[in-house]
């Protein structure tokens, strides 16, 4: 469903990835898993369309999208949900919802789709009519996961989920991504969780210095020594 091949971006004169090369396939749940500043968002801001490669090739379905306009590629089907969450505080969890359906026009639709994201979120249905603003930490990251479903996507772009939650909560935000995944939702995930991200995902690509340094499913990267020593304190 995307590849990326040997894809160089950044920021400027600042270059972040060095020859980035990924796969997802559809159904699939990948992670990309790192230290801080080692380009995980710069990825996935890539592929939405916010940053234009200086080099290599992004294919979504077959086709090329580097020069795509960001609109253009989430209204091609990827959905791309940033660790800001960039929720609308003041409005209501049911309005910041159908404003993620912009790109579908059909109002019945809309509807069918918000009560299949109620489905799988029974507590942002209970809180519907509540300010998405006073909700927890927990709660507004599922907010921003299920607004980001509102526009019925191929392949879920979601950074960093579970940065600033107590590990309590962390696990439901992981439960809900897996809810997607069985739901025939392709997901990329990048994570700083290294621990949990490997124990729920299928796949997984380390990125170290904006280079990947290793792939493989995400129980057999788990028990690499390196991985081990690095990420999970063994």
């Amino acid at each position: 469903m995307l590849e990326l091949k040997k894809i160089d971006a950044g920021y400027g004169f600042l270059q972040v990835l060095w020859e980035v090369s990924l796969e997802v396939e559809e159904g699939e749940f990948v992670a990309l898993v790192g230290p801080n500043g080692a380009g995980k968002s710069t990825t996935l801001r890539t592929v939405a369309g916010l940053i234009k490669p200086k080099a290599g090739k992004v294919i979504f379905d077959g086709d090329v999208i580097n020069d795509l306009p960001a609109h253009i590629i989430s209204r091609g089907g990827i959905s791309y949900v940033s660790e800001d969450l960039n929720l609308f505080r003041d409005m209501s969890v049911r309005e910041n919802l159908i404003l993620g359906a912009y790109a579908v026009t059909d109002r019945e639709t809309q509807l069918e789709i918000l009560e299949f994201i109620f489905s799988l979120f029974p507590r942002l249905e209970q809180r519907q009519n509540q300010l998405a603003g006073t909700m927890s930490g927990g709660e507004r990251k599922m907010c921003a996961i299920a607004r980001g479903m509102m526009s019925n996507p191929k392949l879920m772009l979601v950074d960093e989920p579970s940065l600033g939650l107590q590990p309590s909560l962390v696990n439901d935000v992981f439960s809900a991504l897996l809810r997607l995944r069985d739901q025939g939702v392709t997901i990329l995930l990048v994570e700083q969780n290294v621990n949990a991200t490997l124990e729920f995902t299928d796949r997984a690509y380390i990125l170290e210095q904006g280079r990947i340094v290793m792939e493989g499913p995400s129980k057999e990267v788990k028990q690499n020594k390196h991985v081990q020593n690095a990420y999970l304190g063994i």
